[in-house]
């Protein structure tokens, strides 16, 4: 029964300590039935986005479910993430609760942000999950500081920021890089390289490629990781995760995966063709990893159907939690955004020459 599609911290320690050996069979089928969970909350998002049901901006993860439950199985519960605005994924392969996550895209109180940041800010402070950014890069220094943190604690922790193919054109990025590596943080970095930043073709938009050499300028290690085979991207992201936490050594990863909808769901996606984009889903990962486990008898085709339908059903209790949710308080958006007017001491003296009333 898929009760609770999230990874106890027994599991946790059943990766970490199986290290690069074969996967036993319980975490091979909680790896699939991750995938599965989030290609169901996408499809799902995608109808309430359409039915008006969800407002403003909701980009899906489809096609990328891979390097979400790679990266996130790869590591331990006390370890931190963040990411981007396409965080849905990342989210439920933390472990975050599908109604909270879902409650959130409604914009209602019960959710991940109270309602208050919508489907680019999710954000759950007990599962170690830091967002959900919406401005492109702005992660990356984030996650610095988290590292540092880490570091200047002594905590054996580390950190793991998930960032798209276009943020690597950000200024900020580059100055982050530079810091973690003369700092020798405990942050592993991981471009989700989709092959499109926004409409525009990565060769288009980005120099100096392929985008792993970027970790050449910072001294830092790199790699290149095939983004729609999990097994794949949680091995080369517990090396990473090693490296970080063991060895004081930094790592930006390459994940070269590619998404079957649109930037986001007001992307009309007329800059691919039909035929791209159904040549690229003949490495569905969730198709490539379930025929996988067909093949070495870990799933059959009864089971397939049974883990889609007890998946959609937390789905759907999903919606029903976030469309029974009641509306946020608006007094909390003042509360969150200002400070309370008897917090704030009225200066003692003039300002700049000015006296103050």
């Amino acid at each position: 029964m898929v009760d609770n599609i999230s990874f106890s911290e027994q599991v946790h320690e059943d990766f970490k300590s199986s290290g690069l050996s074969e996967l036993p069979k319980e975490v091979r089928l909680e790896l699939y039935k991750t995938m599965v969970l989030i290609r169901r909350f996408e499809e799902k998002s995608s109808q309430s986005f359409m039915q008006a049901k969800i407002k403003g901006f909701c980009h899906l993860c489809i096609g990328q479910e891979a390097i979400a439950v790679g990266v996130c199985t790869a590591i331990g519960p006390e370890d931190v993430v963040i990411t981007a605005y396409r965080d849905h994924g990342i989210a439920l392969a933390r472990g975050v609760s599908p109604k909270a996550c879902m409650a959130e895209l409604y914009g209602k109180s019960t959710g991940t942000s109270k309602g208050m940041g919508g489907s680019m800010h999710l954000f759950d402070k007990k599962k170690k999950f830091f967002g959900g950014h919406a401005i492109v890069a702005a992660q990356c220094p984030i996650a610095a500081g988290v590292a540092f943190a880490q570091r200047y604690l002594k905590e054996n922790t580390i950190t793991v920021c998930l960032l798209g193919d276009g943020a690597v054109n950000q200024g900020v990025f580059h100055e982050t890089l530079n810091l973690v590596s003369l700092w020798k943080l405990p942050v592993v970095y991981v471009i989700e390289n989709n092959q499109y930043a926004m409409g525009t073709e990565i060769h288009r938009s980005t120099a100096g490629l392929p985008l792993v050499k970027k970790s050449v300028a910072y001294d830092m290690a790199g790699m290149v990781i095939d983004g729609m085979n999990v097994e794949e991207v949680r091995k080369k992201v517990l090396e990473a995760a090693n490296l970080a936490r063991n060895e004081n050594c930094p790592v930006l990863i390459e994940a070269r995966t590619y998404r079957f909808r649109g930037h986001s769901m007001s992307d009309p996606d007329t800059y691919r063709t039909k035929e791209e984009i159904a040549e690229a889903k003949k490495r569905d990962p969730i198709a490539l990893y379930s025929q996988l486990l067909l093949d070495q008898g870990i799933l059959t085709r009864d089971l397939i159907t049974q883990i889609d339908k007890e998946i959609k059903k937390v789905i759907q209790e999903a919606v029903q939690y976030a469309e029974s949710s009641p509306e946020p308080d608006l007094d909390l958006a003042r509360k969150i955004c200002f400070a309370e007017e008897d917090l704030i001491e009225p200066p003692q003296r003039p300002l700049y020459g000015l006296i103050v009333d």
